[in-house]
């Protein structure tokens, strides 16, 4: 599992946050032999009476024997050899890494399916189904809260690999909002709703029919060559301009934003992931000629949306939806840093659907409607208000956690000189009299039992310091990444 993981971080260099964590996800899903299980043998190990309630809470024994019986199942119906015991070992690594980080050995049954189902090989329009009937009462609806389940535990698969702010941060209550109104005045929702809803690919799960994208290309050759590394023929993912004539690229050089030197690439962009037929080559030369004649602020005006837009600003903590796992004492941090995160990457698609054009959402193949956006004058002022308001609110988290430790180091050192003292001072018996190691040994194993306590909330409390340093750095980057994007845009 270590190996894996510290192979994923090769795709850190794609800079399309919903294609780096579908190809991370394929990765583990071949680690695991996930993309040979079919949703049918699934449904069978699911059968089981202690699987039927998806709030139930399962321990780590019965995961176990899920997974025995699901891998066992695998070998038989393939008639392959599999490594059964490294299968379950590696497979429950990655469920307790997804849904038990606090690793306390529980987790919900509909956590359980939840990862499998997500990596299990089926169409993606079974799988949404599944899913949902998971979360449904006897008539088919879901309500509000169950589908908020439903959410959060599908956002924990992408927020385990530190992509969770591109999707929306890992507050669900925008996506839930955004799918009820497909059912306007309705308490509940059909099946239809929700696959309307994610047929639209929301931005909250778009990074689940990406990886079903990335495994059907992985197949696929295109008799055309790259227009940046010359590759012939190109493999995988096909990216056609519709503004320039014959320009291909192929998936490395797109995703990874390689460019042929004094040339650049011009949008809009479309993308193939099966071989090209002869009526879309002709469609996208019909579209390209258009293209031609329409000015920038055509493409201004028009933005092509990949996925449809959750927007997710700052909101309340409290939730219907529950934590799978116990909150860890910096959790509270970790929100506040998802949500300051989610703002930026909510302003740098602003910025970028204004005027640049370099993000997932102009190469993911299905379009949804267009959003109106601000002046670029309206647009640095709502980035100057999150940059002045989010760098105040770290600021005084630092604040108060530096004079935390600073309280603790204190009562560190007067519980240390305490010790020290009761440690010189001869140990006196009940009646007074010297020789009775007891109540100074009992003395001694409290003293020491609140010292450990205390190094130890005293090392969570420095490393919550270092993760708030590190991510104020971060977003010093990032701002200073986004005054030279509006300056480009101004520029223009």
């Amino acid at each position: 599992m270590t190996e894996l993981y510290q192979a994923l971080s090769d795709l850190n260099n794609i800079k399309f946050s919903a294609y780096r964590t579908a190809m991370k996800l394929r990765r583990v899903q071949k680690a695991l032999r996930l993309d040979l299980v079919a949703l049918r043998s699934l449904v069978e190990v699911f059968r089981e009476p202690e699987l039927q309630q998806g709030e139930h809470v399962m321990d780590v024994v019965e995961v176990i024997h899920g997974l025995t019986a699901l891998y066992e199942k695998l070998e038989e119906e393939r008639s392959i050899l599999v490594n059964i015991p490294l299968c379950v070992d590696m497979c429950l690594n990655w469920l307790l890494n997804v849904y038990d980080s606090a690793r306390n050995g529980k987790m919900r049954v509909l956590s359980f399916k939840m990862g499998l189902v997500s990596l299990c090989n089926a169409d993606v329009q079974e799988k949404y189904k599944y899913l949902f009937h998971q979360v449904s009462a006897s008539g088919g609806l879901t309500d509000q809260r169950h589908l908020s389940l439903l959410l959060h535990e599908a956002i924990q698969i992408p927020r385990q690999l530190g992509e969770v702010a591109a999707f929306g941060g890992s507050n669900v209550e925008p996506s839930v909002r955004s799918c009820f109104r497909l059912a306007p005045g309705k308490p509940a929702i059909e099946v239809s709703h929700f696959l309307e809803w994610m047929s639209l690919e929301p931005q909250s799960m778009v990074w689940l029919p990406v990886l079903h994208r990335v495994a059907a290309a992985e197949s696929t050759k295109h008799q055309a060559k790259c227009y940046v590394c010359k590759q012939c023929p190109i493999k995988g993912f096909r990216y056609r301009s519709l503004k320039q004539f014959n320009v291909d690229i192929c998936q490395t050089c797109f995703l990874t934003g390689r460019t042929t030197k004094g040339k650049k690439l011009h949008y809009p962009i479309m993308e193939y992931y099966t071989p090209t037929t002869s009526g879309e080559k002709m469609r996208d030369f019909a579209k390209t000629l258009k293209n031609k004649f329409r000015s920038k602020q055509y493409f201004t005006k028009h933005p092509q949306r990949g996925y449809l837009p959750v927007q997710s600003l700052l909101e309340a903590e409290s939730s219907e939806t529950p934590c799978s796992s116990p909150r860890l004492p910096h959790a509270d941090t970790h929100s506040r840093i998802e949500h300051y995160a989610s703002r930026y990457v909510g302003s740098v698609c602003c910025l970028l659907c204004g005027g640049l054009r370099d993000e997932d959402q102009y190469l993911l193949r299905h379009s949804s409607p267009a959003l109106d956006h601000d002046s670029p004058c309206g647009q640095h002022m709502m980035l100057a208000h999150l940059e002045h308001q989010d760098k105040e609110q770290l600021q005084c988290t630092l604040a108060r956690l530096e004079n935390e430790n600073r309280v603790l180091q204190s009562e560190y050192r007067r519980l240390k000189w305490k010790h020290e003292e009761a440690a010189s001072v001869p140990m006196l018996t009940e009646a007074g009299e010297p020789g009775s190691p007891t109540a100074g040994g009992t003395q001694d194993e409290e003293l020491l039992a609140e010292a450990r306590v205390l190094r130890q909330h005293k090392t969570r409390l420095e490393t919550r310091m270092q993760i708030l340093e590190d991510h104020n750095k971060q977003l010093e980057s990032q701002l200073r990444r986004l005054r030279e994007l509006l300056l480009q845009v101004q520029q223009r």
